[in-house]
């Protein structure tokens, strides 16, 4: 009986304590979130889609009702971008998503943030100060991801065209890097020739033209952007299209899909990463802190032809989808995919219409 009285009287204990616990853990999940969003740059689609990205997933669950968002744009100088910051960390919010003109020259600034207790995440173009959360797409394994299907489908031999993007870019030397450690694995690829696409399409376009002309064999085309621009070098120069590897432009995946004799892998770098900073901030003031302070993005790969190849853990690739992943009614230059997994953004109000 005395056992039966304790087990009953814990199970009540634990009960109260449940019971004042409950409101708590209700308040924790209720409360509403200051967030600031400091954005250095609007000159381009990305960022314009990058900021309706923040603005529509702060109004849809699961973030409605738990995040009052204000976005600071500022000129594309750091020291703007510094001046915004003092001034954001004198109204104390709750925390601070930024997508940075300078990897280390906010440092100072952000540590000012952290030491007044804002949490601090970084996305898109990251910081370097230790107390800042940071979350980026991994354009390791997305450079990885394109090489290896470009490999398997030209069953590992062909003379390949490379694009160096834009000169002293660390992102374009990541993928050059990249892109030639993977094919070096593949005895029977060469590199034939390299341009400087510039991540515009003019001179992507231009660069693959006049390898074209020295070349007269080019079986593949590693772009490091629109990928457009080197199929209609291609096609305007009366050759056979070729396996391309592109970004993962709207665009260019409905001409991959729609262009007969196409076959391309995208690679997505998306502009829902606000989205996904402000999230981690919730969570973060939640109390739900992640493993690392370093998170690494990968979104599915955009593909016309799914392959078996050697693709990195962890990732993924899916065939387009017309429609579903790639819409013929809508801009160009919208960048794919729309949403996050966790929230419901529609590509028109990705397109802002």
């Amino acid at each position: 009986m005395r056992s039966v009285l304790n087990i009953a009287a814990a199970a009540a204990a634990l009960l109260a304590a449940t019971s004042l616990l409950a409101p708590h853990a209700a308040m924790a999940n209720d409360k509403v979130y200051k967030i600031y969003l400091s954005n250095n740059y609007t000159g381009n689609d990305w960022r314009q889609q990058m900021l309706r990205s923040a603005q529509l997933a702060a109004k849809k669950p699961p973030l409605a009702g738990r995040v009052d968002l204000t976005i600071e744009n500022v000129e594309t100088t750091t020291q703007a971008q510094i001046s915004s910051l003092v001034n954001i960390i004198r109204a104390h919010p709750d925390a601070i998503i930024i997508d940075a003109g300078s990897g280390a020259a906010l440092n100072p600034t952000i540590e000012k943030a952290c030491a007044a207790g804002i949490v601090v995440v970084s996305f898109d173009q990251d910081v370097t100060a230790d107390c800042a959360y940071k979350l980026e797409s991994d354009f390791d394994i997305m450079a990885n991801n394109q090489a290896e299907w470009l490999a398997a489908i030209l069953h590992g031999k062909g003379k390949v065209l490379m694009d160096r993007g834009l000169a002293g870019a660390p992102i374009s030397e990541r993928f050059v890097k990249n892109f030639t450690n993977i094919l070096g694995k593949y005895p029977g690829i060469e590199i034939v020739g390299y341009f400087n696409g510039n991540y515009a399409l003019g001179p992507e376009q231009a660069g693959v033209a006049s390898l074209l002309a020295a070349h007269p064999q080019v079986d593949g085309i590693l772009t490091q952007a629109y990928g457009t621009g080197a199929m209609k070098a291609l096609l305007d120069a009366d050759r056979p299209l070729v396996p391309i590897t592109a970004a993962a432009f709207n665009g260019t995946a409905v001409a991959c899909a729609q262009t007969a004799g196409a076959k391309c892998i995208l690679g997505a770098n998306p502009p829902s990463l606000s989205a996904e900073a402000m999230k981690l901030a919730v969570d973060v003031l939640d109390g739900k802190k992640p493993a690392t302070m370093h998170i690494l993005f990968n979104s599915p790969g955009l593909t016309t032809d799914v392959v078996e190849a050697k693709y990195a853990a962890n990732s993924t690739v899916e065939k387009i989808d017309l429609g579903k992943n790639a819409f013929p009614d809508l801009p160009p230059s919208l960048s794919l995919p729309i949403s996050p997994t966790w929230v419901e953004i529609t590509a028109k109000e990705a397109a802002g219409q």
